[in-house]
């Protein structure tokens, strides 16, 4: 299974890829560090879930999303974010996300991710 983490952060990619390693130890993982390369990769890839940051420079999550899900209507996005409040979480949602999710993502909080995506 192929898998997107997009986040300008490297120590929150590396924290994310880590938990989700000990999910799903077979998956091959792709890394991006600003919405445009996320583009870029799921055009190229086509990963079945993307977990993508919304504050990021040269494209942000919202823009990505938008783009991705132009692309893939039936694309399984699940935002991760600091930005918690209720009105960025309703935007990301109409958009297309299937969840929003606070940073940090431990080990069970993975596992029901996971659970709630089709695969």
């Amino acid at each position: 299974m192929k898998i997107l983490v997009v986040d300008d952060s490297k120590l929150a990619r590396l924290s994310l890829i880590k938990t989700l390693k000990e999910h799903e130890p077979s998956a091959e993982i792709f890394e991006a560090e600003n919405g445009l390369i996320a583009v870029e990769l799921f055009k190229n890839e086509n990963p079945r879930v993307v977990f993508l940051d919304l504050t990021m420079p040269v494209m942000d999550g919202y823009e990505a999303l938008k783009l991705i899900m132009s692309i893939d209507p039936k694309a399984q996005v699940v935002v991760v974010s600091a930005d918690i409040q209720t009105q960025a979480q309703a935007q990301v949602l109409a958009l297309g996300a299937k969840m929003m999710v606070p940073k940090p993502i431990n080990s069970d909080k993975m596992s029901d991710i996971l659970n709630r995506l089709v695969f």
